[in-house]
């Protein structure tokens, strides 16, 4: 090629353009008695494998506001070649918990990518429990490959009193112009209360957020416009500027001079490294999947056990260990996978028999964490990094050490997956999950949020029974917050990736285990 670049297999196939959507909502429905709504929005996806929709993400929420605008954004790819459907809800969140059954329906509206893509801005009225529950508007911008990130403190001087019997309670918003002349929310500071000087935590913002208006219900003080170029300068004369509030100036006239001056006080520009860089520049991603062998699982050789070896398709347990391992393996230098198991009565003399109650109890993970732990903790430097995969049927009996345990290994270079086979109560694994509510164990917080958690009962039983499709909804579920798992300890650590690696593949493939190694 012309270029000198070696063309990549599969790098053709199925080109796609990730797109950022942002959203916005209008006048929605006031579902609370003493304040206004505190709306979130869930974006959904339909996923013609499993026949219905999928939850995509969701963003923050925004407290007693009925015309918010988020700053979460919603990162897609956008297939011309397919018709990708989008339906937005909006619920009014009444409590910390993340089941949306919980929190009052606003209202829905329901998109395809592309529709909104061509639109650039696309705005629907909300079906709600209202004639008119509002609007809701999504906009889509291209993203670029910038892998830079802008981080940035700012503190403001002599601001406007907005309070009646106070101060003010200060914030800053920051806004991008789009390629329309619009501007869309990209940051929001916290809320300092009752102050006219108030000094803003540092943040940072990837530059393409920034690069590419709020009308939010708050007391308005002023503004003011600058670049990512004249920020980047830093501290100094600069970077001081005047917050104008165009009507009190309009009304002034020559004696108003500014409501307040925002100094910058620090701009970081630095570089972001992905996942892919890491792996290209060779660290080693280790696997080790931890299989339960409690007595709750049924007697192997009865067909309703989760243990069965049934001739015609992988068990609960087979089917999960294919799942992740198919795609693990892609990244695992050594193609070995060590296999830990919990809760087996082992018989005395040590020769494994089929003809004896093999399955026992309790259900203890703290064990195989802290196997997996040992090793993370010798390999801090950031060049190796583990995955322990554990695929239980029943409630954690060993709840205090498990939660020690990911205390303790959320500091590693280590992530755990917990796959939930049948149909027990599985409410403590998704407090260990810590997507809503960070773990601690006696005031200890984790470090970091190492633990994802997925019942296999919401994969099964839908779109047929196609084995693969099982397996590949399940491995997408599972792994998809190990990359930024992975890169919180990176970054955390200051671990920067090496140079990519020159080196030949191997092929390899996951196999089922034979029924004397179950």
């Amino acid at each position: 090629m012309a270029d000198g670049t070696t063309f990549q297999p599969g790098t053709g196939v199925a080109p796609a353009t990730l797109v950022e959507l942002s959203v916005s909502c209008r006048k929605l429905v006031d579902a609370d008695v003493f304040s206004k709504s505190d709306p979130m929005v869930v974006m959904s996806v339909l996923d013609s494998a499993v026949r219905g929709w999928r939850e995509f993400g969701r963003t923050e929420v925004i407290w007693n506001n009925l015309n918010p605008d988020f700053v979460k954004k919603f990162i897609i790819h956008f297939y011309f070649e397919q018709a990708q459907k989008l339906k937005f809800e909006v619920y009014d969140v009444d409590a910390t918990t993340a089941d949306l059954s919980k929190h009052d329906f606003l209202g829905r509206a329901e998109f395809t990518l592309g529709e909104i893509v061509s639109s650039n801005k696309l705005a629907k009225k909300l079906i709600g429990p209202k004639k008119d529950s509002g609007t809701i508007i999504v906009s889509a911008e291209e993203m670029n490959s910038c892998k830079e990130q802008a981080t940035m403190q700012f503190c403001a001087h002599n601001l406007d009193k907005k309070d009646f019997f106070g101060k003010s309670d200060p914030f800053l918003t920051f806004s991008r112009c789009n390629e329309d002349g619009s501007y869309t929310v990209v940051h929001r500071t916290e809320v300092i209360k009752k102050t006219l000087n108030p000094t803003w935590k540092p943040f940072s913002v990837p530059v393409r957020s920034l690069c590419n208006g709020d009308y939010e219900r708050h007391d308005y003080i002023g503004e003011f416009t600058t670049t990512l170029r004249m920020l980047s300068k830093g501290q100094g004369e600069c970077n001081k500027y005047e917050c104008i509030n165009a009507k009190k100036k309009a009304k002034k006239g020559s004696k108003y001079r500014n409501s307040g001056v925002i100094d910058l006080m620090s701009c970081r520009i630095e570089t972001i490294y992905t996942f892919l860089d890491y792996i290209r520049g060779g660290t080693r991603i280790h696997c080790t999947f931890a299989v339960d062998f409690t007595a709750s699982n049924g007697d192997p050789k009865s067909p309703t056990s989760l243990h069965y070896m049934n001739p015609y398709r992988p068990n609960p347990y087979a089917t999960a260990i294919l799942a992740v391992g198919t795609i693990i393996q892609d990244y695992d230098t050594d193609k070995l996978f060590p296999a830990l198991g919990f809760g087996a009565r082992l018989p005395p003399d040590g020769i494994v028999s089929h003809e004896f109650a093999l399955l026992y109890g309790p259900t203890n993970f703290a064990p195989c964490i802290n196997h997996v732990a040992r090793f993370a903790q010798s390999a801090a430097s950031g060049n190796d990094y583990f995955i322990l995969l554990i695929i239980t049927d029943g409630i954690i009996t060993d709840m205090p050490q498990t939660t020690e345990a990911i205390v303790n290994a959320s500091s590693l270079p280590m992530s755990i997956i917990i796959v939930g086979v049948g149909d027990a109560d599985f409410e403590a694994m998704e407090i260990l999950d810590g997507d809503d509510v960070r773990l601690s164990f006696k005031g200890r917080y984790a470090e970091r949020d190492i633990v994802q958690f997925v019942p296999m009962r919401n994969f099964v039983g839908r779109g047929g029974d196609d084995v693969a499709a099982v397996q590949e909804r399940l491995a997408k579920e599972v792994l998809e917050e190990i990359p930024d798992q992975f890169l919180s300890y990176m970054k955390r650590h200051n671990v920067k990736p090496k140079p990519p690696l020159q080196r030949q593949g191997t092929i390899s493939s996951v196999r089922s285990l034979p029924s004397s190694e179950q």
